[in-house]
């Protein structure tokens, strides 16, 4: 990272405890694919870091909708799925698809730098931005999304030997940044483009 965005960060660590709202407040896995209830749908935020080392926010992407999920770079099998079915979204979409920013967040900063999470995501989809950042900063997005994750570490491994357990499904905010629906593990690719193809007429899109 240059000195320039090593300054940007500071600057962002100054604002990160207003811009990211309160303490955590765990839930449940999402299980089920569907709209939150009205007094649920806050709009959750973020500040972190892309791949080109610049800060990304919550608020960019006012006036599209998002498409955001957890997970980290070194999991087998939930997270690749995901981001596979993010692909097939966005192709179903055609030509809507500009209209939603898909969004991959990582739970295990540790290991998943900037350029790492840029090389995975487009691996799937040069269209998914990956997102990192300071282990504070991924905390505090999770909490604010209720996404629980927690380090798994067998006794006597090494530091960097370890796996991570994490909440899956995927997150759909509207174009104000609200939450709007949620969408659990093993949604299908028809589901989620239909939710969010209505989202689009909603907002006119």
């Amino acid at each position: 990272m240059s000195a320039l965005n090593r300054r940007a960060w500071l600057g962002a660590w100054a604002l990160a405890l207003a811009l990211l709202g309160t303490s955590p407040a765990w839930a449940q896995d999402m299980a089920t694919s569907a709209d939150p209830p009205a007094e649920a749908m806050a709009a959750p935020r973020y500040l972190l870091m892309a791949p080109n080392g610049r800060s990304v926010t919550s608020e960019d992407f006012r006036g599209r909708l998002q498409l955001i999920s957890f997970g980290f770079t070194s999991c087998p099998d939930v997270c690749p799925t995901t981001l596979l079915e993010m692909a097939h979204v966005l192709a179903a979409l055609g030509d809507k698809a500009r209209h939603l920013q898909p969004i991959f967040i990582t739970v295990d900063p540790q290991r998943d730098t900037a350029q790492v999470m840029g090389a995975y995501t487009a691996a799937f989809d040069a269209r998914i931005l990956g997102l990192t950042g300071p282990a504070a900063l991924v905390q505090r997005a999770a909490a604010n999304f209720k996404v629980q994750f927690e380090k798994i570490q067998e006794p006597g491994a090494g530091p960097d030997v370890y796996t991570m357990d994490h909440s899956a499904g995927m997150f759909l905010l509207g174009p104000d940044g609200n939450l709007v629906a949620k969408f659990g593990y093993g949604a299908t690719v028809a589901e989620i483009t239909e939710r969010i193809q209505y989202w689009l007429t909603v907002a006119g899109q």
